[in-house]
């Protein structure tokens, strides 16, 4: 039976109920309604008959008026017509009798006999009316205590019926939707097992039918699934635990998650006893995780391990998942949090290993060229000597090709030097308080010949009262003549090239600028890398790839930073920025 139907029936049945009790309440009110209706039109009108009828006798006596004798004579008619107990005709009947005989009457004997026999007939019509009334009443009582009762007990069986329909019902629609909620809460807390079971043929148990249905293919997922995750996360761990790189995973509350054997060997950590635990709590017994958790800047870390002192690199990685938010009017939104970090150590020891090789042979290969190279200049200086002998104009081209390509090996192998002991970290400055007029002058006069012979202009904006830098007077004038020397390089004949030098915050600010061709964005972020050169168009020599890649190192070797400006078709411009001195 559909639930519209029972709500309809048990609706019904209430209607039927109260409709039933006041019935019966109308029916015993009507019943007692006539009863009284009864005795004050009959009864009383008996009474009031008899009691006109007495009233005339009171006030005449012996002798009637005319008008008093049609006042008795019609209220005995009235009451002719007005019986309705038992033997009151018989007494009507004799009283018409005696008021006929009275009015015949000639002697006052004969007439106070029949007066007499008035006033009893009177007195027993009085007295049955009297009793009638007292009956009537009785029955009256009687009547309204049976309906009293009646109703009472129709009252008391409503008032059960539908107090057991008010306690019963409601249980009928809301026992259900308590076991649904119920069964929801156990589907959302991922108990897919869960199943509701109603015998009625009704919407309740088409809604369980579907309920279980549900729940089911649930549980097949979830079982499904659960495998699946579970051999995933089988062959995860067991890739992580053989991987050769050591990888600590944490959670975003920063608790370990996952410690690999090559992980918890490097920091001495027993796997079993650290997942689970918060990372600042190990920290603070374990100084390596400390430099791990907390690394100073991207340099490999060197650790004591197999042995030997080792080099690893340090790669943290935030690991993001999404994240649907409702923002309002049912609408899903997704974002991104964080679920934690992974840090992985790769081992690149052999590497630095041979990246300290190859150093180490361009520092000897450098200092080995050096000698002979100024060895090549000394010859060539004495071959451009008048006193040596005479040499014709082919002779002269060649050795100025000569001395021309010796310089530019020097200039190569001095940079190289400069290179091997940056990355060796013998890198060797010789700071000193300098004005940054004193760093402009001594680069500007290094290439002012160059920029005479392309007939350049070099403007210089720098104020003699510039805070003084601490800094290497030579290197630093190096960084600058080449970014100089590579704005005269790709500048137009008359163009010009400016230096500016101002004061931002706390740092100076060196800046060369020129009107060249300017440089690719993309070539841009790769232009301080080692042995890069922009490619060009063949009318412009492009020395090493190394003259930026060194002026990086002597500028942040002096705690500051270096970067540039370029945009095809409007030049280019070189900064680096230096410290204010402390006074």
């Amino acid at each position: 039976m559909k639930i519209k139907t029972k709500l309809r029936l048990g609706f019904g049945f209430l209607f039927l109920i109260v409709l039933s009790f006041g019935l019966i309440a109308l029916f015993f009110l009507n019943e007692l309604s006539d009863k009284s209706k009864v005795i004050l039109k009959d009864n009383y009108e008996s009474l009031k008959y008899v009691a006109e009828m007495r009233s005339v006798l009171d006030e005449h006596n012996l002798q009637f008026s005319k008008q008093a004798e049609d006042t008795f004579a019609g209220s005995l008619r009235f009451e002719s017509k007005n019986i309705t107990e038992q033997g009151e005709a018989t007494e009507v009947k004799q009283l018409t009798s005696n008021f006929e005989k009275f009015l015949a009457a000639q002697s006052a004997e004969e007439k106070i006999q029949y007066l007499k026999a008035l006033r009893l007939s009177l007195q027993k019509i009085e007295t049955l009316n009297m009793q009638a009334i007292f009956n009537k009443n009785e029955k009256a009582n009687q009547t309204s205590a049976r309906a009293n009762i009646y109703i009472a007990v129709a009252a008391s069986v409503c008032f059960l019926v539908l107090f057991t329909f008010i306690v019963n019902f409601p249980g009928f629609v809301a026992n259900p939707l308590a076991e649904f909620s119920a069964a929801i809460r156990q589907i959302a807390n991922k108990n897919y097992k869960q199943r509701l079971h109603f015998d009625n043929d009704d919407e309740f148990s088409e809604l369980a039918l579907s309920f279980n249905g549900m729940a089911t293919k649930l549980n097949e997922w979830e079982n499904s699934n659960l495998s699946k995750l579970k051999s995933e996360k089988l062959r995860i761990e067991t890739i992580i635990s053989q991987m050769q790189d050591a990888i600590i995973g944490l959670n975003e509350k920063g608790e370990v998650l996952f410690l690999n054997a090559q992980a918890s060997k490097l920091i001495n950590l027993d796997a079993d006893k650290t997942v689970g635990k918060n990372v600042a709590e190990l920290e603070e017994k374990n100084e390596l995780l400390y430099r791990i958790m907390h690394p100073v800047d991207n340099k490999p870390l060197k650790i004591y391990a197999d042995e030997q002192e080792s080099y690893f690199q340090l790669d943290q990685r935030e690991i993001i998942i999404p994240n649907f938010q409702n923002t309002g009017n049912d609408t899903l939104v997704e974002s991104s949090k964080s679920a934690g970090n992974v840090y992985v150590l790769k081992n690149i020891t052999q590497f630095k290993e041979l990246d300290e090789a190859k150093t180490n042979f361009i520092a000897t290969v450098s200092h080995e060229l050096k000698t002979p190279l100024s060895s090549i200049k000394m010859s060539l200086k004495l071959l451009k000597d008048e006193r040596v002998g005479d040499i014709n104009a082919e002779q002269k081209e060649l050795i100025a090709h000569i001395a021309e390509d010796s310089e530019r090996l020097l200039k190569i192998t001095s940079e190289l030097l400069d290179l091997s002991q940056a990355e060796t970290g013998n890198l060797k400055l010789s700071f000193a308080l300098t004005k940054p007029i004193d760093i402009v002058n001594y680069a500007v006069d290094a290439v002012r010949f160059q920029a005479e012979q392309k007939n350049i202009k070099l403007e210089v904006n720098c104020n003699d009262n510039l805070p003084e830098v601490l800094a290497d007077v030579q290197k630093t004038a190096w960084v600058l003549v080449n970014f100089l020397s590579n704005a005269l390089r790709y500048s137009s004949e008359k163009s010009s090239v400016i230096v500016d030098v101002i004061v931002v915050n706390n740092e100076v600010r060196f800046s060369v600028k020129d009107f060249g061709k300017g440089i690719d964005e993309r070539y841009q972020n790769k232009l301080f890398d080692r042995y890069f050169q922009v490619p060009t168009d063949g009318q412009n020599k492009s020395g090493s790839g190394l003259g930026l890649a060194i002026s990086k190192d002597f500028i942040e070797a002096e705690k500051g930073k270096i970067w540039l400006e370029s945009a095809i078709g409007e030049g280019s411009t070189f900064y680096f920025q230096l410290p204010k001195a402390v006074g």
